[in-house]
């Protein structure tokens, strides 16, 4: 089982109206902690900046303590949907 669909459905909780049926997996995951009270609002990013983001916490690239564990187990296509996922939230 992929670690996303763990830490998915352990925030599923927190995730709030953030329009979830729509959400690809995953994605309802962000809003535990981006949110209208979150630390870092991510909402309406260009999908461009959300993907490269989230790869460079997946690789490594960029220094965390929870997303680069999060986008591990996420591949290309599911970093993609998730991006424009949230890029088309406002």
């Amino acid at each position: 089982m992929k670690h996303w669909l763990i830490a998915a459905s352990l925030a599923l909780p927190l995730a709030g109206p953030a329009h979830a049926a729509d959400a690809p997996p995953g994605a309802t995951m962000c809003s535990g902690c981006h949110n209208a009270e979150g630390m870092v609002a991510i909402n309406g990013r260009s999908v461009k900046y959300l993907v490269s983001t989230m790869e460079a916490f997946r690789e490594g690239d960029r220094p965390a303590t929870l997303m680069n564990r999060l986008v591990k187990g996420f591949s290309s296509e599911e970093i993609q949907a998730v991006a424009v996922w949230i890029a088309a939230q406002k």
